[in-house]
């Protein structure tokens, strides 16, 4: 294992101000590379400062009293304002705020606009009104949360995946209000905040001392965030070593233990439940020097990139793990939540700083293209919570004041610090370009300005040029080799060829004296490459250089057969994929498709509000003749069944249910495939009546889709008597199927309305369901 360095720049930002003054541990490891603080970059126009702005609208259009309202109320104070909807308006109360705290203090770094700094100010002294009145140090906005820390404390402990003593995640709340607490003081210099935080983790200390090593493991059985990176943070920041205990008091063994020793144990587990744990071990090591901690990172950093990983850079299937390398059968409308790649890019920063190779920036540029860049609505600044994968999806926004996922918190962060990783300086005072942003670089040490100028990705050709009052003088400028350029990449200086030497970590250097009015240009040739699934060679998705790229296919989703396919025998993928004619390099079309149809391509962050393609499926004629007889078989069971049905729930729409009698608890519906579904969990179900019509020999049709997994365990009853348990787990993935039951006779008997029902087994989920019927039996 290579050995790897500190990073010094995830948290402690050079921001000049007398909180960073006061920054009190330095790190154990050495650093080799460390990133320039936000407030020393700013964007220049493209589309991720347009993204920016968009998001600077949005913070600025939220109100912080409607976030704050329950934090007033479980103080006993006056909420000013009413609570938002969505998810604030539930179990996960307030881990809103704490996003948004670090947005507004983050875009107050990246953009100078005292605006986000007001918002910062008036937050955390909110805050501080509330954590007064409570008088423990405690601040929260948890509903029943202090019930849920007092059984805890005493070691009664319920655990599971999200829920812990009946709530809602609360360690993964408290934890975004901490980071956003230690982000305010970092990036807005409010001295304030860091008191709460330190009340709050003096609070933390204090109430869970007694607890055991085995009830604390007990307690991360439940998603904490990255309470270890937090409280380590804290511990940074003041000194104080009872925090450090802390932050490795929340280490959960049972993940962490095997990633150290290199076992892949992911499959099936939570994403977005490890990545920040490994984070929080990243810094661990910073801090510390513990071999284990680094180890833990970077083996988990390697396991996600290489075999858990889709072509966007994002990861996950309905926000699981699966088994490494298995992808191509894990492709629907819940993959790639966005949360993860917020993670592993911060994750990825660590990683870089500790050892500054080029592989990791490859990453980080692929996701933050990709992914994040291609998860916010360009006309009004929504995000999403997943970008979905499969073929003929669609990405869904979140809405101004209903939604405030997970992923709407972290893409408020998203896109606002897109300048944090474009430059670093090393160890010898050089230079790094990781990422061809546009942007402008203050390098307040040698009083200069760094100007990277480039319409990079539609254009091949990087200019960069050097400014300011500074004294000519000798330093390395170490500027990313893409792994993607391989056709070659030629540089000048003040027009001169410069010869390329790639050094061992994958960057090649420009060493030289420097001086304001120098200029480079760089010109790095792109081409159209294609990716396979690790599992499937003949479902690839197309790139050019490292944006990739997506057909479109329209307003209306598409029917499975109608989904585009390569059918080709002895051509290349690339030879069918041409330029669109535009002046625009990255708008392609292709021919020689299934339906001979000409489809667009353009890179798929610019992909809204339309159905499209990212995965595309090879044939030769002869397999596509065969695919074809397979879709016209589908066809006829599908008119089969239409015939033999009595009586059909058309699942999730209003007035069908309605018309059936629809009861249920703890249970929801939404849309995935272009179909609606519903599911129930904790112990919830959901039930329908449907008319037999006085037939006696019927059977029971349940659509579900053959990609569902993660303890979907459920009983089927008919009035109350089980016919059929059900467990989903992947039986035909990536396709929906029809599952038979027999009703016995006897329930059928003199009866000509029967009541279904779908109850989830304990601490298991009834569904998704698709789709109910009853149909006559077939001779």
């Amino acid at each position: 294992m290579k050995k790897i360095l500190v990073i010094y720049c995830l948290f402690c930002f050079h921001f000049r101000t007398d909180a960073q003054s006061a920054f009190k541990i330095k790190d154990a490891v050495p650093v080799k590379a460390r990133f320039f603080p936000l407030n020393d970059v700013r964007l220049l126009p493209g589309p991720f400062k347009d993204a920016m702005n968009e998001d600077a609208k949005y913070l600025l259009f939220l109100e912080p009293d409607r976030f704050l309202h329950r934090f007033r109320t479980q103080a006993g104070l006056k909420p000013k304002a009413p609570i938002y909807g969505g998810w604030e308006s539930e179990g996960v109360s307030g881990h809103t705020l704490g996003h948004y705290l670090s947005a507004c203090s983050m875009m107050y770094a990246a953009s100078g606009d005292n605006l986000f700094k007001k918002k910062v100010d008036y937050i955390v002294d909110q805050l501080d009104e509330c954590q007064r009145a409570r008088k423990t140090g405690y601040v929260g906005a948890i509903p029943r949360e202090d019930s849920i820390w007092d059984e805890v404390a005493t070691g009664d402990i319920r655990s599971q995946g999200f829920d812990l003593n009946g709530g809602w995640v609360p360690w993964y709340t408290i934890h975004k209000l901490l980071a956003g607490l230690v982000d305010a003081y970092r990036y807005a210099g409010n001295k304030k905040a860091l008191g709460i935080a330190t009340k709050f983790g003096n609070w933390i200390d204090v109430k869970f001392k007694n607890l055991t090593e085995e009830q604390f493991q007990k307690m991360l059985d439940c998603e904490q965030g990255g309470m270890n990176e937090a409280l380590a943070n804290i511990y940074a920041l003041t000194g104080n070593k009872k925090y450090l205990v802390l932050s490795y008091r929340f280490d959960h063994h049972r993940i962490l233990d095997p990633l150290a020793e290199d076992e892949d144990i992911l499959a099936g587990k939570h994403a977005n439940t490890q990545i920040p744990k490994v984070i929080g071990t990243a810094r661990q090591y910073e801090l510390t020097g513990n071999q284990k901690n680094e180890a833990t990172a970077v083996n988990f950093w390697n396991m996600v990139t290489a075999h858990h990983s889709y072509v966007t850079g994002g990861n996950s299937n309905y926000e699981h793990f699966d088994k490494p390398g298995e992808l191509s059968n894990l492709l629907s409308d819940n993959t790639t939540e966005t949360c993860n790649s917020y993670n592993m890019l911060k994750l990825t920063r660590h990683l870089f700083a500790l050892n500054p190779e080029a592989h990791y920036m490859d990453y980080y540029e692929r996701t933050l293209y990709n992914h994040i860049l291609g998860s916010i609505n360009p006309d009004d600044g929504m995000t999403t919570y997943y970008v979905p994968l499969i073929a003929g999806g669609q990405k869904t926004y979140s809405t101004p004041t209903n939604s405030f996922w997970c992923c709407t918190g972290t893409g408020m962060e998203n896109h606002v610090k897109y300048g944090e990783s474009i430059y670093a300086e090393g160890q010898d005072r050089g230079l790094y370009i990781n990422l061809f942003i546009p942007s402008k670089l203050k390098w307040k040490e040698k009083n200069l300005q760094i100007i990277l100028d480039t319409k990079f990705p539609n254009v091949d050709d990087v200019a960069i040029s050097i400014s300011g009052n500074g004294k000519a003088s000798k330093f390395p400028i170490y500027v990313r080799y893409p792994y993607w350029a391989t056709e070659g990449i030629t540089v000048t200086v003040n027009e001169e060829p410069v010869k390329i030497n790639t050094n061992a970590e994958g960057y090649y250097t420009i060493e030289r004296i420097w001086k304001p009015g120098d200029k480079i240009h760089i010109t790095m040739a792109m081409k159209i490459h294609t990716e396979a699934m690790p599992d499937n060679k003949n479902r690839i998705a197309l790139l050019y250089g490292p944006i990739v790229l997506a057909g479109e296919l329209g307003k209306e989703r598409p029917e499975q057969q109608d989904i585009p396919v390569f059918v080709l025998n002895d051509e290349q993928v690339s030879d069918l994929v041409k330029p669109a004619g535009s002046d625009n390099i990255l708008l392609f079309e292709t021919a020689s498709t299934n339906n001979k149809e000409t489809i667009l391509m353009k890179p798929f962050y610019e992909l809204h509000h339309q159905h499209y393609i990212v995965y595309w499926d090879k044939f030769t004629t002869e397999g596509w003749n065969k695919k074809k007889k397979e879709y016209e078989a589908e066809l006829k069971r599908q008119e089969e069944i239409k015939a033999r049905t009595v009586d059909m729930v058309r699942i999730g729409e209003m007035q069908p249910e309605r018309d059936h009698n629809f009861k249920g608890e703890k249970t929801n519906t939404g849309e995935a495939f272009g179909r609606k579904w519903r599911d129930a969990s904790g112990g919830g179900g959901f039930s329908f009546t449907l008319d037999t019509k006085g037939n006696n020999d019927l059977q029971l049709a349940c659509t579900y889709w053959g990609s569902d997994n993660g303890n979907r365990n459920f009983e089927i009853l008919i009035d109350n008597v089980k016919i059929a348990t059900q467990k989903l787990a992947s039986e035909k993935p990536n396709e929906f199927f029809d599952m038979m039951y027999d009703i016995p006779g006897n329930l059928l008997q003199n009866k000509k309305m029967i009541t279904v029902r779908f109850q989830a087994l304990p601490g298991s989920m009834a569904g998704g369901l698709f789709g109910c019927a009853l149909l006559k039996k077939t001779n």
